[in-house]
């Protein structure tokens, strides 16, 4: 799918070292200094479903491949960087090219960890973050705004239509407010889809909090989540650096045993991971057989030949039909030819809209 979601936030918020935990392919070097990610790192991190493992169980196949999304660390931003302080020009090239933001905050406090920002206040440092980009998706709305004044004049409808969108994205940036909470309808979205605007892209938050506050949270955090309120934006609350202990242990014993020792039923990273991929706007099918049970990923709302075209191109271009069993029912009756026998799999065609967890085999001819 090529989707890729950006690690973002100030210096020294714990964005590396988030990364080094969830990342399965690539390790970022997380040390206590600006700048320390100047190049953005990348790497592929599986995302845990239980329905794999249990569509596993009930299979016995020879392999399991989960599905993945990409994260990419960038550098850590700071004031002034929409004028170039600072990487600011690397760092927002870096943000516009991934397709949606995981925020880390930093709420918890620590003298030893560098801070340049004063006493600990996540609201003004999201703020930051927030100003910067405001900002820069400000200066590209302005020079195609300039652009289109003039051609708005000509009496041209769709000039005319694309002008008035820029007129409020413009209005709305200036007020401080980020694109994504603008009420703009497909058709806006794509008056505007050539600038790549940064506060346009959908973000979660990650509270980084302490390690006694990690399952309650603290004040820091509570301020957080209280002044995102109003975005309908998830707050994951974590404690990064015991994440990162857990990645590095090879052993499934030695996991359990340490996640046992913090009360913690799983890594809080299986929520972040799952909660990037919704934010993506990504669902889930699989495929099961002896050979492999494995995990594919779509964008939601897409038709059967679509999805069939994640496995081969070849599949969509000579698709007949698509053999569904909805997944609850695969595991009910435990299997492909019970499901069937039970008038569980069902046929669809071309326009079928392919439901997250459905167990799909389709039918080609090229």
């Amino acid at each position: 799918m090529g989707l890729q979601a950006g690690i973002v936030g100030l210096p020294n918020v714990g964005k590396s070292t988030l990364f080094n935990a969830v990342s399965n392919s690539a390790k970022a070097q997380a040390s206590n200094y600006r700048f320390c990610t100047i190049e953005p790192n990348m790497g592929l991190v599986d995302v845990p479903d239980d329905r794999l493992h249990k569509l596993s169980e009930l299979v016995k196949p020879n392999k399991i491949v989960p599905t993945q999304i990409e994260l990419v660390d960038i550098a850590g931003l700071v004031k002034g960087a929409s004028k170039g302080e600072g990487l600011g020009n690397k760092f927002l090239a870096n943000i516009r090219e991934v397709d949606a933001i995981v925020h880390v905050i930093r709420c918890f406090e620590d003298e030893n960890i560098l801070r340049d920002e004063g006493a600990i206040n996540p609201v003004s440092d999201k703020e930051i973050i927030d100003t910067e980009l405001q900002l820069k998706d400000l200066e590209s709305v302005e020079k195609k705004y300039s652009r289109s004044e003039k051609l708005a004049k000509t009496g041209d409808a769709k000039v005319k239509a694309e002008f008035d969108v820029l007129r409020r994205c413009k209005e709305h940036l200036e007020q401080g407010k980020s694109i994504r909470s603008l009420d703009l309808s497909k058709e806006d979205k794509a008056a505007i889809a050539d600038l790549f605007l940064l506060t346009d892209k959908p973000v979660l938050y990650v509270a980084n909090v302490d390690e006694p506050s990690m399952h309650t949270g603290n004040k820091y955090s509570e301020a957080l989540k209280a002044a995102v309120a109003a975005e309908n934006a998830q707050v994951i609350v974590m404690n990064n650096s015991i994440e990162a202990q857990i990645s590095e242990m090879e052993e499934p014993a030695d996991r359990e045993l340490f996640m046992e020792e913090y009360k913690m039923k799983e890594p809080a990273l299986n929520k972040l991971i799952r909660s990037t991929y919704k934010l993506l706007n990504l669902a889930t099918y699989f495929t099961a057989g002896v050979q492999e049970v494995r995990a594919w990923t779509i964008h939601e709302g897409w038709k059967a030949p679509q999805a069939a075209s994640v496995i081969h191109t070849d599949f969509e271009k000579g698709f007949i039909k698509a053999e569904v069993i909805a997944y609850n029912d695969f595991v009910q009756y435990g299997s492909e030819a019970a499901a069937r026998e039970n008038g569980k799999l069902r046929i669809e065609g071309k326009e079928y809209i392919v439901k997250d967890g459905d167990v799909m085999h389709f039918r080609f001819n090229v």
